[in-house]
Formats: structure tokens, C-alpha cells, sequence
């Protein structure tokens, strides 16, 4: 090989160094060109973590990922920056799809998504039941059931899938009483009974970690007539009196008195920094700058903390909204979210996890995510096959088993898990 070849030859290796270096240290660094835009810039990607695991993801209708078997998470990496249509899928669950928009040098995150069955299964954990009430520790049932001397309570153990009798009432009065309600303990040992015997209202204790069970009746501490609500915070108490002022442990909240009504229900809610005041079906809010309660809400229905402690669902018969408690992505504290509203009235609503709401509407039963890049998305969920169509069952959700009872036509269903 002469002196000339070999000079040839370096500089067209040269040239081609020159060329393909910078390239390459570009395309390691996240940078492509845009042939729709024609020019270069640098890429973004999609982060992904699921439940149920090892779930397909579409990106602008192809296959582009499926997340792990550990982690149930995925990162789709050097995707141009635009707005893409994504989807995840699995066999027997439901389609998630949203249009999110991937910035330059930017991840998008979808870190809590779940995908929920097609077809939720249900089995008839028990029959002629009237009505229920979860333990606060979500381990007990306690099942009103109708027999021939009268109403009787049932405690149904969920660990332990046993079914034993409570109290009857007969066994609290011969002449006859009507359950007017029934409470739990915070601890789940007792129940608090109102009980309406011979034109009174009486309460009762029913200890249910000693036996034999003893039912005790409990001495009512009447309230000042000058109490109009009160609520226990942690160690502070609050409470609103018949002059308008809101005290906290004796300390004046509010600077301008709440306009009180007689014969009016009132009752205080407090949520991290939030206070609310209920009056009747609307809901007000405290305004530390002005020192108030301000209208927050009308036709309120009721209102529920998320597991996180961030953000509050409150609702009507027809509409549900959001209320972010604490910062949380690019929504700020004290920030509102419209969810939807629906055509048939709202029965009750809880928080599947942080992200999700299930709620009945008239005889549907919907789950709704509270994501609101590009529209929030509502599922519907198939109700057992001998469900019985009555509007507005009773629903709860059980957070630690993750399934759902509903109660139809006497019967108690209860769901597989959910998730």
C-alpha cells in the first residue's frame, strides 16, 4: 500500500469519525430528528407501573411494552415529543387508554394504575339480610336479620367465616323496640345501640371481646342547649355554638359569626387544614384570610378522606367532585376537580385506593379514576347474575380483602378482589 493510499484511506476514516461521533454522542444523549417538524430535538418517555402485573402497552396503537413480573412497571424511552395515544391492556380486564403529551428530556408518569376485571365475580356470602355495618378494623359484619319475634343482629367474623348471634328484640324488651341505629367503636370491641322502647329513646353497649355477651345501657351526657355541633380532632375539640362562633378548645376560629338557623342540622368536619361546616344539605368552608365560613358546596351528600390523606371527595345526588388536600403533581392544595355528573342519583362512593372511586348510580355500579390528563375515564361493572335490579343497593368496600358487598332483595353479595 503506497504513502497516497494510506492517506486516502485515513482521511475517509477521518471524515467518517467526524461524521458518525457527534451523531452517536447525540442519539446517547436522547436527541433524533423530528421529520414531521424537521428538526432535531431531544426525546422524552413513559413510565408505567400497573396492577395486575405483566400488562401490554399501546402507544399510538402498536405494541411497544409489557411490564415486568416483579414490579409491574415499564419505561418506554426516545419518543419524540407530541401527544401520544396510550393503552394498556390485559386479557379479562378492562382497557385502560389516555392521550398524554411527552415534553423534551421529560418522563410522564402513570405510577398507581389499575386495571380492573371484565367480569367481577360474586357469591352470596349470606341471605335475608335487612341491613349491615362494616367494623371500623373492616373484620366484622354485623348483619340485622328478621325473625318471627321480631329484628335480630347477627356478627358475622370474615377471618374466621363464622356466623353467630348477637342480640334479638325480645331479649332487650317483651313489648317490642325498633333499631333506630348502630355504631361501632373506634377499637371494633363495642356496639352502641339507639334503641326506641315505650316512646323513648335509649342507648345501649354491647361488648362484643367478653362473653357472655352483656348489653349495658349507656348514660346519656346531655349536651349544652347552646351546642349546636362539635368534633374531636386529635386532642383539640371543636365545636359551634348558638352565637355562630366555632371554638377550638375555647379559642374563637371564626372573626364573623355563621349566620345559625333554628331547628337547622349543623355539623363539623375537619380534614388536615381544611373545616367544614354542614348546614342542612350545604357545605361551607373556612377561609383563614377572611376569617369566615364562605359556601363551598350545595346539595352535599357526604364527603370522604382518600387513603393517602391528600384529598377529599365530596358529592350530590348527581355530581362528584375532588378536593386536593395537599400539593400532589401539578395540583395544588385547596384545588378543585369536576369528576362528572350522571343522570341517576348518587348513592354512596368509596375510595378504592387513592386514584380510584367506585360509587352505585341508580342500579349501575361504576368505578372512575380521578386522572384528569385528557378525560377521566368511567368503567362499568357487571353486577351479580341474580342481583335482583333494585335501584340504589347498598354498597360498601372493603379496603383491607379489596372486595365489595352489596345488599339486594335480602341478599348479601360479596365481589373476588378487585385488584
Amino acid at each position: 500500500m503506497t504513502k497516497k493510499t494510506r492517506t486516502i484511506l485515513f482521511l475517509i476514516f477521518l471524515f467518517l469519525f467526524l461524521l458518525i461521533a457527534p451523531a452517536t454522542i447525540l442519539y446517547s444523549l436522547g436527541y433524533r430528528f423530528d421529520f414531521e417538524n424537521k428538526k432535531l430535538t431531544q426525546t422524552g418517555g413513559f413510565f408505567l407501573k400497573s396492577e395486575p402485573k405483566k400488562v401490554e402497552i399501546y402507544i399510538d396503537r402498536k405494541l411497544a411494552k409489557k411490564t415486568d413480573f416483579f414490579f409491574g412497571s415499564a419505561l418506554v424511552e426516545n419518543l419524540l415529543p407530541k401527544k401520544y395515544k396510550i393503552e394498556v391492556k390485559k386479557e379479562g380486564y378492562l382497557t385502560w387508554e389516555k392521550k398524554l403529551e411527552i415534553r423534551e428530556k421529560e418522563v410522564s408518569e402513570v405510577k398507581n394504575l389499575v386495571l380492573f376485571p371484565k367480569n367481577l365475580n360474586f357469591n352470596i356470602l349470606t341471605k335475608g339480610v335487612e341491613n349491615f355495618w362494616f367494623s371500623p378494623d373492616e373484620k366484622k359484619i354485623v348483619l340485622e336479620e328478621t325473625e318471627e319475634q321480631g329484628w335480630a343482629l347477627k356478627l358475622y367474623d370474615l377471618e374466621k367465616k363464622i356466623k353467630s348471634h348477637l342480640i334479638s328484640e325480645k331479649e332487650i324488651s317483651q313489648k317490642g323496640t325498633d333499631l333506630m341505629n348502630l355504631d361501632f367503636s373506634e377499637d371494633s370491641k363495642e356496639l352502641y345501640l339507639k334503641i326506641g322502647m315505650e316512646e323513648q329513646e335509649k342507648t345501649f353497649i354491647l361488648k362484643l371481646d367478653k362473653l357472655p355477651l352483656q348489653l349495658v345501657e349507656k348514660k346519656i351526657i346531655p349536651t349544652p342547649e347552646n351546642i349546636l355541633a362539635s368534633q374531636k380532632q386529635n386532642q383539640d375539640v371543636y365545636y359551634l355554638d348558638n352565637s355562630g362562633y366555632v371554638f377550638k378548645n375555647e379559642l374563637k376560629v371564626n372573626k364573623i359569626p355563621f349566620p345559625v338557623q333554628s331547628e337547622t342540622k349543623y355539623t363539623l368536619k375537619i380534614f388536615q387544614d381544611f373545616l367544614f361546616l354542614i348546614e342542612g344539605e350545604n357545605l361551607y368552608l373556612f377561609s383563614p384570610d377572611s376569617k369566615s365560613f364562605e359556601k363551598f358546596f350545595e346539595r352535599i351528600n357526604n364527603l370522604k378522606i382518600s387513603p393517602d390523606n391528600k384529598k377529599l371527595v365530596f358529592f350530590s345526588n348527581s355530581e362528584i367532585w375532588i378536593l386536593f388536600l395537599k400539593d400532589e403533581g401539578m395540583k395544588k392544595a385547596g384545588e378543585k376537580l369536576f369528576i362528572n355528573r350522571f343522570s341517576e342519583k348518587i348513592d354512596d362512593i368509596f375510595w378504592l385506593n387513592s386514584d380510584y372511586l367506585i360509587f352505585n348510580s341508580g342500579n349501575n355500579l361504576k368505578i372512575v379514576e380521578i386522572d384528569d390528563r385528557d378525560r377521566i375515564q368511567t368503567w362499568d361493572i357487571t353486577p351479580p347474575p341474580n342481583f335482583g335490579g333494585e335501584p340504589n343497593p347498598e354498597i360498601y368496600f372493603n379496603g383491607s380483602n379489596r372486595k365489595l358487598y352489596i345488599l339486594s332483595q335480602g341478599n348479601l353479595f360479596v365481589s373476588e378482589r378487585l385488584f
